[in-house]
């Protein structure tokens, strides 16, 4: 399919699926190690892994700046390892349905980094929504990597003050955006290094 009509197909899908806000954050996702020597191709997505090492260390502390791996405080308390994946699960099935490329293959993540804002945060100063994993695609035929591991650095700029509340207001909460932001991030990776990014709008854009 050519470019254009793959970006407009995935546009349609994600309307429809109810996913179509990805924040104008998303164009400053760092890819790192993808280089013409590593060039991939337009994937599909057959399966995938998400690992959240329990390495990780939570932060709980309601501070500006908790120290901590795992900093979440976007649903109610308890094993954040858990909900963080599944935030990962939910970003990788509904980028697979919207990017369907030429090659079959298997994601796998390994979060490094899942660092959203406190409240304290959220509703004074608003913050960065550090994310960082490394990704690795592998043909699902030959089980061979299709290019090397290498590292996502996907940042996101969280909300803060009445702009958050105004969010929250509208239904545009913190794993709403992230989610969303995430799903763009692994369609642009499906899609291959040489597609143009899928510049989704959204909902809560007036709030940007």
């Amino acid at each position: 399919m050519p470019r254009t009509g793959m970006i407009c197909a995935a546009m349609m899908v994600l309307a429809t699926a109810g996913c179509a806000t990805v924040d104008t954050a998303s164009r400053n996702a760092v890819r790192v190690d993808l280089s013409a020597t590593h060039a991939a191709p337009s994937m599909r997505l057959v399966d995938y892994e998400v690992r959240v090492p329990e390495t990780l260390r939570v932060s709980e502390a309601n501070l500006y700046y908790p120290q901590g791996d795992i900093v979440w405080r976007g649903e109610p308390m308890g094993d954040r390892y858990a909900q963080v994946k599944a935030i990962f699960d939910t970003s990788l099935g509904r980028a697979g349905r919207v990017v369907a490329g030429d090659l079959p293959v298997v994601a796998r993540i390994e979060v490094k980094r899942f660092h959203a804002i406190s409240e304290k945060a959220r509703y004074t100063v608003g913050g960065v929504h550090s994310i960082t994993f490394d990704l690795t695609f592998v043909d699902a035929g030959t089980g061979l990597p299709v290019v090397p591991t290498y590292e996502v650095r996907a940042d996101l700029q969280g909300y803060g003050g009445k702009q958050a509340m105004l969010a929250e207001a509208r239904g545009v909460t913190q794993k709403y955006r992230i989610t969303r932001h995430l799903t763009d991030v692994l369609a642009q990776e499906l899609a291959g290094s040489d597609t143009a990014l899928l510049a989704l709008a959204g909902p809560d854009a007036a709030l940007r």
